[in-house]
């Protein structure tokens, strides 16, 4: 008889590990799930916890063991053949095979493995190698064709429907801090005061329950409206040249409006500073105007809810209220004068129109996007943004995959694959290709005939440091210096 051989099954890494109840460290790390709560919501817990690892959520702790680690070769390698067979057959000669640990193998896909799953099982990854493949697959592929700061620099000169997203990173040179850097972006600050979740600070429900929080700590992020950074002047000057599309900016600094850039050019993803409204009465003013009571950490009133209060006749009566909410009436609340239900009426509270947590994004940035820009678009520059947040971090594949895609930041990302990477200061990358295109880019901020270093980090993924070469005196210094 021939001896039939039996397949090895294919390990399906959307499963719960057999005897698991989510993540085994779940205990360590995440409340107790009580014994009764729906199974569903427990998997949605895990694959939520499992998401935050794979955005390097800096809560966690993470190993740097190189036994564990994939080369850079390796990594290119598994990526590829990845995308060349198919999951369940690199599953198959990957996993199954016994060629290499689950953990080993997450970190062929970017995946940074926190300190606590060290010394668990290696069937505790499957769940989260699982969610790296995935991510993986739906990555666009990057475009061998565009690989260097001069190839960058054509794109520039050639293309005519140019995409600029932008983060915190170009304004930092301002002192306008960013939000989400570990030790020196906003967040960091808040935490630092004793705030466990610094999201709550922008929280929409918290601020209508006492602004008093927000206007004591915004401060720190008001915006400069007489100064912007080379790299505002980098995007007006695509505008000026008939090149710009449309700057889709995460910041709220409004700092795009003061550097020129034109309305109909900007989409201010997260709103911004640029006006205020009452959140009782919806009167919009310059945001501006509530700078001086953000400065003196006093909730801002609102002028035409006060002349309206002020204009009634004496002894009116009207309903209390808080700041625009309704509150519930408990069981056997009547509308008697003596519960206090009635007491003098209090003037709404300006809220920047700063997008917080619990509010919609703007209706013009899906509008714009799926409407216009994303058959316009022929090439994209991502900078000063770590692309964490959606939507926003969606667009890029979003976009149709032949159109070039350029970031410029500080530090790299992994999750999506842009076809040139330029590593640095904003100011400096952008100064640097605005000479290589032949292009006059002025700034008080930038040394006369300022030139870049560029050194490659990685040629296969194209990734490239850029850095000041020249150490002459910025314009500004120079001026000082004549004076």
């Amino acid at each position: 008889m021939v001896e039939q051989k039996v397949a090895a099954p294919v390990i399906d890494l959307t499963e719960p590990v057999p005897g698991q109840d989510g993540p085994a460290y779940a205990s360590n790390h995440h409340t107790a799930t009580a014994a009764n709560e729906d199974e569903e919501e427990e998997w949605q817990d895990a694959i939520s916890l499992y998401e935050e690892i794979l955005d390097e959520v800096e809560a966690y702790d993470y190993s740097t063991e190189g036994a564990e680690l994939c080369t850079a070769d390796e990594a290119r390698r598994f990526r590829q053949r990845l995308h060349e067979i198919g999951t369940s057959q690199f599953i198959l000669e990957t996993i199954t095979a016994g060629r290499v640990s689950a953990r080993k193998l997450c970190t062929a896909f970017g995946v940074r493995v926190p300190k606590f799953l060290e010394g668990l099982a290696d069937e505790s990854y499957y769940q989260l190698l699982g969610l790296a493949i995935n991510r993986e697959l739906n990555k666009r592929r990057r475009l061998e064709q565009y690989k260097t700061i001069d190839d960058a620099a054509r794109l520039l000169q050639e293309r005519k429907n140019i995409m600029v997203i932008t983060g915190a990173g170009i304004s930092t040179s301002l002192g306008i801090p960013d939000f989400r850097s570990k030790n020196t972006g906003f967040y960091s600050r808040l935490q630092e005061m004793g705030y466990d979740e610094p999201e709550q600070v922008f929280d929409i429900h918290n601020f209508d329950e006492d602004p008093r929080t927000f206007y004591t700590l915004a401060g720190d992020i008001l915006p400069d409206l007489r100064k912007w950074t080379p790299t505002h002047e980098f995007i007006r000057l695509l505008q000026e040249k008939g090149k710009l599309l449309t700057n889709y900016t995460q910041n709220i600094d409004n700092v795009e409006s003061h550097a020129g850039i034109r309305p109909e050019k900007l989409i201010q993803c997260h709103g911004s500073w640029a006006t205020a409204t009452c959140r009782k009465c919806k009167y919009k003013v310059p945001g501006a105007d509530i700078f001086e009571d953000i400065r003196k950490h006093k909730p801002a009133e609102c002028k035409k809810c006060v002349e309206e209060i002020s204009s009634q006749k004496p002894g009116m009566k009207r309903k209390r209220s808080s700041n625009g909410t309704k509150k519930k009436r408990a069981p056997g609340d009547d509308d008697s004068d003596s519960d206090g239900a009635y007491d003098i009426p209090q003037p709404g509270i300006m809220k920047p129109d700063i997008t917080f947590f619990g509010e919609a994004l703007p209706n013009d940035f899906f509008d714009r996007l799926r409407n216009e820009d994303k058959d316009k678009a022929d090439l994209v520059i991502v900078m000063g943004t770590s692309m964490k947040v959606a939507p926003v971090s969606e667009i890029p594949n979003f976009l149709p995959r032949d159109v070039p895609q350029i970031y410029i930041s500080r530090d790299p990302i992994h999750h999506i694959n842009f076809d040139i990477n330029l590593l640095g200061d904003c100011d400096a990358i952008v100064a640097e290709l605005a000479r290589r295109a032949g292009w006059q880019l002025n700034h008080r901020m930038l040394a006369e005939g300022q030139q870049a270093e560029v050194a490659a980090i990685d040629e296969v993924d194209h990734v490239y440091s850029v850095k000041v070469q020249s150490s002459s005196l910025k314009r500004e210094e120079l001026h000082e210096a004549k004076a």
